[in-house]
């Protein structure tokens, strides 16, 4: 593994940990510099298309969900480790399902429910853009069956 800040190819592994979707974490430390750093190994399996609402499809992008997520969980106090994590629960479950396509619906459904889990707050701006919750009434409705769940 080369080193990101010296570019020296020789490191040594400091620790190793396992999560739930099979992937492994390395902690690593440059034998040259002294840095340490981390790197993250996860199998690469197929995921779905996803069809969009208009019926066009793309490929399922990881970074672009969590980018999402992350926008939703903004100024919240939710980990990097928890928005991961929910990601990673997401494509798990997409690649569970061994469609070779799946409803941007299904994912937003995922996402939500992850969310509602989460943080309410996140959930709720989530909520606002995925259900398309455009007026004051809408919104206080969806609050309202937060609150009573």
């Amino acid at each position: 593994m080369r080193c990101p800040y010296c570019q020296n190819d020789d490191s040594r592994v400091v620790d190793t940990t396992h999560d739930s979707h099979g992937g492994i974490r390395r902690r690593r430390e440059c034998q040259k510099c002294g840095q340490r750093f981390s790197s993250y190994e996860r199998p690469i399996l197929s995921t779905p298309l996803i069809i969009k609402q208009d019926g066009t499809r793309e490929e399922f992008d990881r970074e672009k969900l969590a980018r999402g997520i992350r926008i939703s969980c903004a100024k919240r106090p939710v980990s990097a480790a928890d928005i991961e994590r929910l990601v990673g629960q997401v494509e798990a479950e997409l690649q569970k399902m061994g469609k070779a396509e799946v409803s941007s619906r299904v994912v937003g459904d995922m996402v939500i429910n992850g969310l509602k889990n989460l943080d309410q707050i996140a959930y709720i701006r989530y909520a606002i853009v995925y259900l398309r919750l455009d007026d004051l009434r809408a919104l206080r409705n969806e609050i309202d069956r937060l609150l009573e769940s």
